[in-house]
């Protein structure tokens, strides 16, 4: 486990998202998670909206409309937007960011589903069993009680229930340069406690008395977004002075998050970080 220097607190999580909020919007979208290039050839949307169709096929959110489900660590909603539309599912997204939360709201024009709330999933006051299914993209790594994590997705969802997750890891073989140099500031400046390994999460899921399904390394799939994001944020340098006036300031403490970006970049490419999907299910005869 790689674990950052500050530990962030849920405060210093959204404070981050929140300081951050335009730029992570006008870089990427409304969709703030990879995209996955599974055969190569797919545009940046199709290769975002792929990763969300992937992980709701792995959920079995894609075979039966009408699950109930949550997406924690909804961000702007795109994700939970996505699930209602294509496949009917009535969606609980949870954020930690006040600023999510509010451009979330306003894009489902007064509906009730997606139904969206600023809370911490350790705390999200869901009741027993009463999710089919939980989706979470990229979240993980946020979370300080990571095992206790996964005691709440076993708490939430109802007997053969099944969950799928998109998680940033850290490569079990990483050198100790690449942990100094990389994945520990990026755990820093991206207020993240944490980045397990894949098997740590494999055995976090076993000990909540979850099933893991299947398991899936994709970093080469997914990388190629932090190459799209470089290039637009070199152009918005280059274009939009604002970002300039926010790189400058030295209150602004989220600046850093510029190097960050290129850390991440050159982490995947060194093989330092990984990218795993992950699906589970609660046994029918949960212990």
């Amino acid at each position: 486990m790689i674990t950052s220097q500050v530990a962030p607190g849920t405060d210093g999580v959204a404070a981050h998202y929140d300081d951050l909020d335009q730029y992570y919007r006008d870089i990427w979208g409304d969709h703030l998670h990879h995209g996955l290039w599974r055969f190569g050839g797919e545009t940046t949307s199709q290769a975002i909206e792929q990763l969300v169709d992937e992980l709701a096929t792995g959920a079995g959110i894609a075979a039966e409309p009408g699950l109930r489900v949550c997406d924690i660590g909804c961000g702007y909603g795109g994700t939970s937007r996505r699930l209602v539309d294509k496949y009917d599912a009535k969606v609980i997204g949870l954020t930690l960011s006040a600023e999510q939360h509010r451009y979330a709201v306003q894009q489902t024009s007064g509906r009730d589903n997606p139904k969206y709330l600023v809370r911490d999933w350790a705390e999200n006051g869901l009741e027993p069993d009463s999710c089919d299914a939980i989706i979470s993209i990229e979240c993980f790594s946020h979370v300080a009680d990571k095992p206790g994590f996964f005691r709440e997705v076993s708490r939430v969802l109802r007997p053969e229930g099944r969950g799928s997750m998109a998680i940033w890891m850290a490569a079990p073989n990483a050198s100790p340069r690449a942990v100094k140099w990389l994945l520990e500031p990026i755990c820093t400046e991206g207020r993240l406690p944490g980045m397990a390994t894949s098997e740590e999460i494999k055995a976090m899921i076993a000990d909540a008395g979850l099933i893991v399904d299947s398991f899936e390394e994709v970093s080469r799939m997914v990388r190629r977004t932090w190459i799209i994001c470089a290039r637009r944020l070199i152009w918005k340098l280059l274009t939009r002075p604002r970002y300039w006036r926010a790189l400058l300031d030295r209150n602004f403490s989220n600046r850093i998050f510029i190097v960050t970006l290129f850390r991440i970049l050159i982490a995947y490419y060194f093989g330092a970080m990984q990218f795993g999907l992950f699906q589970f299910q609660k046994p029918a005869a949960f212990r």
